[in-house]
């Protein structure tokens, strides 16, 4: 490393020979570097050497510009001391020539005046920003007695009610959501609901009064049945009833029953339609939609199997 420094110093030198410009920039360079060796020697124990480091420009620029910046930040230092200590010198003066003048004993308010401002100049830099600090958070959470404790209370307290807040924030942006995501849902169910497929067919209206004239129709004969049955109904001798009267009220039983059955069967179609004419209406729809559906199942599945057992013509 020492060898290459020594050549290119070597080169730079024969080369500042021949160009003027050449020149300048190595004198300046080797200014920066003399600089750069005397502040870090300074920021070392004396006696010690400095550490070996590669020596180009980068490394240059940067040890200049921590150079400057240690510089500035020591002289903005030596400068607050050096006011620091005038101003205590001042304050010390002042403390031990002047005199307390006569009239602050009828003027207890000029000798806290004083007193405050006595007090205000011994305190340090830190002091200072310290107790701005707190007469600022004091007149922020408006109180007249700025105590820690106090204070401290009501930093925890409003630190306790703004993660409430957040929280809450947060449920609503959830609650929100949730919200957008139901109205969209909602509103793709009545675009699909107001479909054509989901409108009842014209003459529902006109099906559904047929049916209830049926239905009608099927209870009063219903009833016409059961006055013929029970007419016919032969008187019941409880005193000697035969075996050809027993063998008589069976077959009538029996047709009877079967006569049951049938009308049971009829009236079996219409069990589930409530007595309201809308409902029944409504339910008479829903189930007309869903034969509807089931026989464009049926006709496809059909047509499907036909196509595929049917065989392929050729041409």
């Amino acid at each position: 490393m020492a060898h290459l420094h020594d050549h290119l110093s070597r080169h730079d030198e024969s080369a500042a020979i021949f160009s003027p410009s050449v020149a300048r920039i190595a004198a300046s360079t080797a200014r920066d570097w003399s600089h750069v060796e005397s502040w870090l020697a300074s920021k070392f124990p004396p006696g010690r050497a400095l550490p070996s480091f590669e020596r180009n420009q980068d490394t240059l620029k940067a040890l200049l510009v921590l150079a400057t910046a240690n510089e500035a930040a020591d002289e903005q230092r030596q400068l607050l001391a050096r006011a620091d200590a005038s101003a205590l010198a001042e304050n010390r003066g002042r403390a031990s020539t002047g005199s307390k003048p006569d009239n602050h004993a009828l003027r207890p308010h000029l000798l806290r005046e004083d007193l405050l401002t006595l007090i205000q100049r011994q305190l340090p830099h830190e002091g200072t920003n310290a107790l701005d600090c707190l007469a600022k958070v004091a007149v922020q959470a408006r109180t007249a007695f700025a105590e820690p404790q106090r204070l401290g209370c009501d930093i925890m307290s409003l630190q306790g009610t703004l993660f409430e807040l957040e929280q809450m924030v947060a449920r609503l942006d959830s609650l929100e959501r949730q919200i957008q995501l139901e109205a969209e849902q909602t509103a793709s169910l009545l675009r699909m609901w107001q479909r054509d497929s989901f409108r009842p067919p014209p003459d529902s209206a006109k099906e559904n009064l047929d049916l209830q004239r049926k239905i009608k129709s099927m209870s009063s004969h219903l009833d016409n049945l059961r006055d013929h049955a029970a007419a016919k109904m032969p008187p019941v001798n409880a005193s000697h009833p035969t075996i050809g009267d027993v063998s008589l009220q069976e077959k009538d039983l029996l047709a009877l029953l079967s006569c049951k059955k049938e009308l049971d069967a009829q009236i079996a179609a219409f069990e589930g339609l409530p007595n309201d004419p809308i409902k029944a209406r409504s339910e008479l729809d829903a189930l007309r939609r869903q034969l509807q559906t089931f026989s464009s199942h049926r006709d496809a599945v059909f047509e499907g199997l036909v196509e595929r057992e049917s065989p392929v013509r050729r041409r």
